[in-house]
């Protein structure tokens, strides 16, 4: 991604007006647990229209191995931030957060209820949170800060972030050359130093500073009746053609190094392609692949603030969430 456009996405997101005050509903839980079908229902239900929270539904012609909403689904209830770039353009958490921070407010602005749901805990967290400076990263800039710290020394460095983050070089040795180029470059990169990155995360905690009505909700089941349903989903997909999609994919010239085309379902169709595995042991290996994906989503969701209930009680959670929409008229 150039600079300009890393700038632009930065600026747009520093002048969204937080917090947030108009009602918000997330709905998250693992692959395969029936995410799709009740928030469908829940948007009806409460007249939302649904962002989804899904690193590979973003991207254009990977839909079987996304496990996309369908066309009828779509136009059922309106979706956001799916399709959003080609298999070979870059697209990753901060993107994510300045799409849905303008979703959310377009959404807002029809009279609706914005009701995000996926599995990818990372986008969640730069939505409610923001990202942590630590991961603003920028090659240009820390070789540029490389050639001052040959050039002129650690010193000159340490000299340098006392003018922009005096709190930070404080702390900062002026001989600890690697976290003072960490430290310019989050400066130079962000246009904040990382005082004030630091600073915006505990603000932030939980997204309280963000949202002020925002209702989490994760899903969840009994562990066998998730990785049931996690095989049926592995076998679904192979049997709607993900193995066809994943040809197409290669045909349009997207190389297997890519990182969607090594996310799992595609990885696993490549293998089998270039005759590395059976189609038995590649429907073994994503199920089991998938299974652990699961297991890292809930120990993603786990460090979030979110009131975990099962997926077997819809009206239940159709009563949490009518309960929540009624606090927010009174």
């Amino acid at each position: 991604m150039s600079k300009i456009i890393i700038l632009l996405l930065l600026y747009h997101m520093q002048h969204t007006t937080f917090p947030i005050q108009k009602p918000i509903i997330v709905l998250v839980g693992p692959t395969a647990i029936g995410k799709t079908s009740l928030s469908l229902n829940l948007a009806e239900e409460f007249g939302c229209e649904i962002i989804s929270l899904d690193s590979m539904q973003v991207y254009r012609y990977m839909d079987i191995g996304t496990a996309k909403a369908s066309i009828a689904e779509r136009q059922q209830v309106p979706h956001h931030l799916i399709d959003m770039v080609d298999p070979d353009e870059h697209y990753d958490a901060n993107c994510y957060a300045h799409d849905a921070l303008q979703a959310l407010q377009d959404i807002h602005k029809r009279g609706k209820i914005p009701l995000i749901t996926g599995g990818t805990g990372l986008y969640l967290r730069a939505v409610t949170h923001g990202l942590f400076s630590g991961e603003a990263h920028d090659p240009k800039i820390r070789h540029q800060l490389q050639q001052q710290l040959t050039s002129h020394g650690s010193s000159k460095l340490h000299e340098q972030l006392a003018l922009i983050d005096h709190n930070m070089a404080s702390k900062i040795h002026h001989n600890d050359s690697h976290r003072l180029i960490r430290a310019l470059e989050i400066y130079h990169s962000t246009g904040k130093n990382w005082s004030e990155h630091i600073a915006e995360q505990v603000h932030c905690k939980d997204g309280g500073q963000r949202f002020t009505k925002i209702l989490q909700i994760g899903l969840t089941c009994d562990r066998d009746l998730l990785y049931k349903r996690i095989n049926a989903r592995t076998q679904q997909m192979l049997q709607s053609g993900l193995k066809e999609e994943v040809r197409m994919l290669l045909g349009k010239g997207y190389a297997r190094e890519l990182k969607p085309m090594q996310s799992i379902g595609y990885r696993h169709i490549i293998n089998h392609l270039e005759n590395q595995w059976s189609a038995e042991e590649t429907e073994r290996i994503l199920a089991r692949d998938t299974r652990r994906y699961a297991k890292r989503q809930y120990t993603w969701f786990k460090k979030m603030t979110i009131d975990w209930m099962s997926v077997a009680r819809p009206q239940a959670i159709q009563k949490k969430i009518a309960h929540f929409l009624s606090l927010e008229n009174v």
